[in-house]
C-alpha cells in the first residue's frame, strides 16, 4: 500500500471495510469507523442543541472557551469547561480499562465500549425523560454533556491505545493533513488516502445523520442511534475476539 497507485487504493478500501485476516491490525479497522460515526452523531446533537459545544472534539471547545471568556455571544464558558473536564475524566477510565485490559486489543475495545455505552445510555435516558427539546435545561444540558462527553473521553483514550494506522474517531485534522502532505501530485507516496477518506466519511455521515434527526425527530434518536451503534461495535468487538491472531496483541 505504500505505490500510492489504484491498485493500492482499492487494497486500502477492502483492508480497511473488510479486513483480511493478516492485516496487523486484524478486523479494527470496520469498528474504528463505525466509532467514527459515532461522533458525529454525538456531536451533531451537542453542537445543535447543547450550546454550541463539543462532547468529543475537545479542540473546538478549547476555541470556544477562548471566545466565550472574550465575551462572544451563543457561547459558554461553563459548557465548555464542563464538557473538558467530563472528557478528561472519561480519559482517566478509559486509561485504567486499558491498564486493565490492554493485553487483548479486542477484549480491551469490548470492555470499554460497554463502560462507554452505560454513560451515552444515561444521556438517551435523561434527553428522554425530560423531553429535551429545542430549549433545554440547563440541569439536563449540563447532565446531557457530562454523559456524552464521559463516554467520547473513554472512547478516544481507547482508540489511542488500539493505535490504529489512521483511524482516530474523533481528531481529523491530521488525516486531512495526511491526504495533503502525502499525495501524489506533490510527489509523496499517496498512501492511505482510502483509509483517510473513508475516516472523513464516516464522520460526515455521523453528522449529517445527528443533524437530521436532531432537527426533524427530536433529540433522543441521535443518541439512541449512537448508543444503538455502540452496542452493535461491542458486540463485534466481542465476536471477532474469539478468533486467535497476531492483532489481539498490542503494538501491532
Amino acid at each position: 500500500m505504500t505505490d500510492g497507485g489504484p491498485l493500492s487504493v482499492w487494497r486500502d478500501l477492502l483492508d480497511t471495510v473488510y479486513p483480511r485476516g493478516e492485516s496487523g491490525d486484524g478486523p479494527l479497522p470496520p469498528l474504528m469507523l463505525a466509532l467514527t460515526v459515532v461522533t458525529g452523531l454525538v456531536d451533531a446533537t451537542s453542537y445543535l442543541r447543547l450550546g454550541h459545544v463539543f462532547v468529543a472534539n475537545m479542540t473546538g471547545n478549547v476555541v470556544f472557551l477562548g471566545f466565550a471568556l472574550a465575551g462572544a455571544k451563543g457561547l459558554s464558558a461553563e459548557a465548555s469547561l464542563a464538557a473538558l473536564g467530563a472528557f478528561l475524566v472519561g480519559g482517566l477510565v478509559g486509561g485504567r480499562l486499558a491498564i486493565w485490559l490492554g493485553g487483548h486489543r479486542g477484549l480491551h475495545l469490548r470492555g470499554a465500549l460497554i463502560v462507554q455505552l452505560v454513560f451515552v445510555a444515561g444521556a438517551v435516558v435523561a434527553a428522554a425523560v425530560t423531553g429535551a427539546g429545542a430549549r433545554v435545561g440547563s440541569g439536563t444540558r449540563y447532565a446531557l454533556i457530562v454523559l456524552l462527553a464521559l463516554g467520547m473521553g473513554i472512547q478516544n483514550a481507547t482508540v489511542r491505545r488500539l493505535g490504529v494506522r489512521d483511524l482516530m474517531t474523533t481528531v481529523l485534522t491530521m488525516t486531512l493533513t495526511g491526504i495533503a502532505a502525502d499525495a501524489r501530485v506533490i510527489g509523496g507516496p499517496g498512501a492511505a488516502v482510502a483509509r483517510r477518506t473513508l475516516s472523513i466519511g464516516a464522520m460526515v455521515l455521523g453528522a449529517l445523520v445527528g443533524a437530521l434527526l436532531v432537527l426533524n425527530v427530536s433529540d433522543t434518536a441521535p443518541l439512541a442511534t449512537a448508543a444503538g451503534l455502540i452496542a452493535l461495535t461491542a458486540v463485534a468487538a466481542h465476536t471477532v475476539s474469539r478468533s486467535p491472531g497476531a492483532w489481539t496483541k498490542p503494538g501491532h
